[in-house]
């Protein structure tokens, strides 16, 4: 091994950080795409908000503790890693408040187009979300949903916006995120993309990109807990111009001056809109303080590394299963999907042996691979575990057929 290669080879072992993880003894999880584990130092945060900050300061904690900064600041720490400009990420609500933000405020842009394209691989919410706006709207808007390898073809001049998920949720397939935002822009329609499956999983530049609006979660890859607040981004030359929807008292431009008509804070600013969650945000910052002097590069080139073992290892001694994820790591993001027609029990019984997945409706088996807290050694066991279970069927006991409220 060269020097180089070697150096390289260290500099991406140096982000594992599995010591600053909670993760229980015996346990090999492959579900971090679902929801990342504790950070060792959220529970000490947590409750220093909670007893120092909630508990001595009161409502002084809004000042004292800074609390009021803590959507933007921490937004920031997250356009970081998104490629985003300083200044135009904010964090608040929930994903799907966070959609129909996007997308109302998008449309608003375009107000003599009325079709929103998106594809069937997008998360459902997204879908419901845009659905349920556009008939509130009730001014003749389609939601057109087209296969995934057939968007590109259908961005046409009567689009108003292009809202799509860059990782496909159930398979991991990643649309090409440049290519689609300037063929929207070359109709002149408005882009909108949601990060959940792509923030802390792979690279992102959103300022590359010139798209005017994106989403994500912070509870996946980024690891902030159940619940943790959702993340906007805007444009930052259209960021004044944009009009909320939903015009929350914190998106005003003095909240504090109670004025009876609304008037939007500068920028970012203005796509907040209620009271932060202070106990969820403290929780976060633990998580994204694991991130500094971390590369995106080097996560993903480990990512790609760990999901190649994966597949080989699972494509080698369990027949059973047919991937459906990309063969080529570049169209896809950091998880692998396979389908079996028995994936839910056969999943029920992984987890019950210590290697913890997840099952999407109809056959789909998900393993999400965190650089930040797996290694090759994991990935081999794990794909153990799985080959073991399927050739004995262990899958088949009436134990792991009863479906929970959770897949």
């Amino acid at each position: 091994m060269t020097n180089e290669r070697h150096a390289g080879k260290n500099k991406r072992e140096s982000i594992l950080k599995k010591d600053q993880f909670y993760l229980p003894e015996g346990v090999i999880y492959l579900d971090g795409n679902s929801l990342g584990p504790m950070p060792k130092a959220a529970s000490s945060r947590v409750n220093k908000t909670v007893e120092d900050e909630w508990g001595e300061m009161l409502i002084k904690g809004w000042n004292d503790a800074g609390w009021m900064k803590q959507p933007s600041i921490l937004g920031d720490k997250i356009g970081k890693l998104l490629g985003c400009a300083a200044g135009s990420t904010v964090l608040g609500d929930t994903l799907s408040v966070k959609v129909y933000q996007a997308l109302a405020a998008a449309l608003a842009m375009r107000p003599d187009r009325k079709i929103v394209l998106s594809d069937s691989g997008n998360f459902p919410s997204d879908l419901y979300i845009a659905d349920g706006l556009l008939r509130t709207l009730k001014s003749g808007h389609e939601l057109r949903v087209v296969a995934p390898e057939d968007v590109y073809d259908n961005i046409t001049e009567d689009v108003a916006v292009v809202m799509l998920t860059q990782v496909d949720y159930r398979t991991g397939r990643m649309h090409d995120m440049n290519a689609l935002t300037k063929a929207t822009h070359d109709v002149g329609a408005v882009s909108i993309w949601d990060l959940a499956h792509s923030a802390g999983a792979v690279p992102v530049d959103m300022a590359a990109s010139n798209a005017e609006f994106a989403v994500g979660c912070t509870y996946k890859y980024l690891n902030g807990g159940p619940g943790a607040p959702a993340f906007i981004y805007i444009r930052p030359d259209i960021a004044d111009s944009v009009e909320p929807s939903l015009a929350g008292w914190l998106g005003h431009a003095q909240p504090f001056a109670f004025d009876l008509d609304y008037r939007p804070a500068p920028g970012i600013e203005r796509m907040r809109v209620g009271t932060p969650p202070i106990l969820q945000l403290a929780a976060l910052e633990t998580a994204l303080a694991i991130w500094d002097g971390v590369s995106m590069d080097d996560v993903r080139a480990k990512s790609i590394a760990l999901s190649e073992l994966f597949i080989e290892g699972v494509e080698a001694t369990c027949s059973q299963l047919k991937l459906i994820s990309p063969r080529d790591s570049s169209q896809r993001g950091s998880q692998i999907s396979f389908a079996f027609e028995h994936g839910y029990p056969a999943m029920q019984a992984l987890i019950a042996a210590g290697v913890i997945g997840d099952f999407r409706a109809p056959d789909t088996m998900r393993f999400g691979f965190t650089p930040l807290y797996l290694d090759e050694n994991d990935v081999k066991r794990a794909v153990e575990i799985l080959a073991d279970i399927m050739k004995n069927d262990t899958w088949k006991q009436p134990r792991f057929q009863k479906k929970g409220d959770v897949t």
